[in-house]
C-alpha cells in the first residue's frame, strides 16, 4: 500500500511512488488500482479522480464515493484544482518564472506516440518557477493550469530545460525527477496533501538548494 496523505469519507490521496502504474494495462502487473479493495468494501467505487504517468511520483486522488468523484472532476474541469509539481531539469529557463502557453496534440509515428507542441492541439498552460540550480539542472515548481497528457513533461521541454530522466522528450535515461508535489481541491471541506520528495530526486534536489 502506498502511503496516504490525506483521508476522510469521501477521498484518499495516495503518495504514489515512482515506476508504478495507475493502471495494469494490456501487459498486466502491479498498479495503484490493485490496493483499491483495501481503501473501500463499498460495491461502487474506489475511482481514479485524475492520472498520474507511472514514473511521476507523488499526490494521486482517489474518491471513495461517486458524489465525490464528480465533485473532484468539476474542480479539475473548470481549473479551480491547484496542482503543484517539482521538477529538476536539464539546463536553464530563459528567466526565473513565466507562463508557457503551448497547445499539445498526440502524434504516432513507428516508434510510438508522443505529445508535441502544435497549434492545431488542445490549449494548454502552465506557470512556473525557479527554486533553486547548480551550473547543469534547476529545480522548477511547475503549476499546470489544463490537464493535457505529459503536460509538464513537454511544456518542460518546450523551454528548452527538459526533465532530467524523461526519455521520450529529451531529458536522458531514467528515472524521472518529477513530482505531484501537492493538490488541493476547494470542495468543503478542502482537500490538501503534500508529497515529499522520493529518493531518487533527493540527490538532485540538494544540489539545487532544497534542505530536507
Amino acid at each position: 500500500m502506498p502511503p496516504i496523505l490525506f483521508r476522510d469519507r469521501r477521498f484518499v490521496v495516495l503518495d504514489k511512488p515512482a515506476g508504478l502504474p495507475v493502471h495494469a494495462g494490456p501487459a498486466g502487473g502491479p498498479s495503484v488500482e490493485d490496493v483499491f479493495p483495501l481503501l473501500s468494501r463499498r460495491k461502487d467505487g474506489p475511482w481514479l479522480v485524475h492520472r498520474l504517468d507511472a514514473d511521476t511520483a507523488g499526490c494521486l486522488v482517489i474518491a471513495l464515493r461517486k458524489a465525490a468523484l464528480l465533485a473532484a472532476q468539476g474542480c479539475f474541469e473548470n481549473g479551480s484544482a491547484e496542482k503543484t509539481y517539482w521538477a529538476i531539469v536539464r539546463g536553464h529557463p530563459p528567466g526565473e518564472g513565466g507562463r508557457i502557453d503551448a497547445p499539445l496534440l498526440r502524434r504516432t509515428d513507428r516508434a510510438g506516440w508522443r505529445m508535441a507542441v502544435d497549434p492545431a492541439g488542445q490549449p494548454a498552460t502552465s506557470d512556473w518557477r525557479v527554486l533553486g540550480r547548480t551550473p547543469r539542472l534547476t529545480w522548477l515548481e511547475v503549476r499546470p493550469r489544463s490537464g493535457r497528457t505529459h503536460q509538464v513533461r513537454v511544456h518542460c521541454a518546450h523551454l528548452g530545460t527538459p526533465i532530467l530522466g524523461d526519455e521520450r522528450y529529451g531529458g536522458g535515461a531514467g528515472p524521472l525527477h518529477l513530482l505531484s508535489r501537492a493538490i488541493h481541491l476547494p470542495l468543503t471541506p478542502a482537500v490538501d496533501a503534500t508529497s515529499e520528495p522520493p529518493s531518487h530526486m533527493r540527490a538532485a534536489l540538494r544540489a539545487c538548494g532544497f534542505h530536507v
